[in-house]
């Protein structure tokens, strides 16, 4: 599921995450999902707005939440 935008600097909030996870566990066994970013980070010729640490913050809010969800 790509839940966190590779292309507005504001950062989503874990708690926005899980919840959105939870409401695709309605339609699709938790087992069958997983996280990422929509796409990448330059997806346009000249780039997406975000610092280089804007983007690894994403990374990382998606690797963190990842692992509360599904474990390591």
């Amino acid at each position: 599921m790509g839940l966190v935008t590779s292309k507005q600097p504001e950062l989503e909030t874990k708690e926005t995450l899980l919840q959105r996870i939870d409401e695709a566990t309605q339609y699709v066994p938790l087992e069958n999902l997983s996280l990422s970013t929509q796409c990448g980070f330059a997806s346009t010729e000249e780039g997406n707005q975000l610092t280089e640490q804007q983007q690894w913050d994403k990374i990382r809010l998606v690797v963190d939440t990842a692992q509360e969800v599904w474990g390591n």
